[in-house]
């Protein structure tokens, strides 16, 4: 079985609960559960912290196997630290046995079914732009900013340019495509193609590299179903495209 769910933001009680989730009682380790991004259990400066070695720890003592991929509020300097190894046909980082970071641009192969996973999604609340811990009015303008209630982010504290994929990983999605004749079963990313993201009407977010690689992805792929998250609704969007938050849908 896989059952995906949308962004969690390290806000695991309900949504993995057996009220919430009474399906997990049936499942073993076999079965998966798949996160589209913002997963929240990689955010600590340095270091795993207490409550995130308790989550991480907890989800390997589920009965099933926990696989995410990253947003744009994941650490990705300690991300990207985790040991990385070939599973089911594609690339992850290994957090815990049965905790999986699926890659950008990989193909994975679950019970016969091919899923191409494509995290990454660029930040829109930094009206107050990126700061440099190191620059001489850091502490200045931080607190001119908090003051006046106006969003920023700190580099390798809170924000990450490896939240937008490099020409490189959307290289290796195209490669990869093409090496299954640029057809999946499933897609699943953080953010969606502009096309889609404008179906939205989610005037908020602009377009961006991004989302224009997975505009190319889209019209150029034969899928079944694409779930992607970042957006905090749940809804189909189309016939084959479904944004997914709170929910926990049942996949196969």
């Amino acid at each position: 079985m896989l059952f995906i769910t949308g962004d969690t933001h390290s806000d695991f009680k309900c949504r993995f609960n057996t009220t919430n989730f009474p399906e997990q009682k049936n499942m073993c380790k076999d079965d998966f559960v798949l996160i589209c991004g913002d997963f929240g259990g990689i955010w600590n400066y340095k270091c795993e912290s207490k409550e995130e070695k308790y989550w991480l720890d907890w989800f390997e003592e589920r009965s099933y196997t926990l696989l995410f991929i990253d947003g744009n509020h994941e650490n990705f300097d300690r991300l990207y630290s985790y040991p990385e190894k070939e599973w089911h046909g594609g690339k992850v980082h290994v957090i815990r046995p049965h905790v999986f970071h699926l890659m950008r641009g990989q193909i994975f192969e679950i019970e016969g079914k091919t899923i191409f996973t494509f995290g990454g999604a660029k930040s829109h609340d930094i009206q107050g732009g990126i700061l440099e811990k190191d620059a001489p009015n850091y502490d200045l303008k931080k607190k001119r900013l908090s003051r006046d209630c106006i969003s920023y982010r700190v580099n390798h504290l809170s924000w990450w340019k490896e939240e937008i994929a490099s020409t490189e990983e959307m290289e290796e999605g195209c490669y990869n495509l093409s090496k299954h004749d640029n057809e999946v079963d499933y897609i699943v990313t953080h953010c969606c193609s502009t096309g889609t993201q404008n179906m939205l009407a989610k005037s908020y977010y602009g377009a961006d590299q991004q989302t224009d690689y997975l505009d190319k992805v889209k019209h150029n792929t034969k899928f079944r179903k694409w779930f992607f998250g970042h957006y905090h609704d749940d809804g189909n969007v189309s016939e084959n495209e479904t944004l997914v938050y709170e929910k926990m849908i049942k996949v196969f």
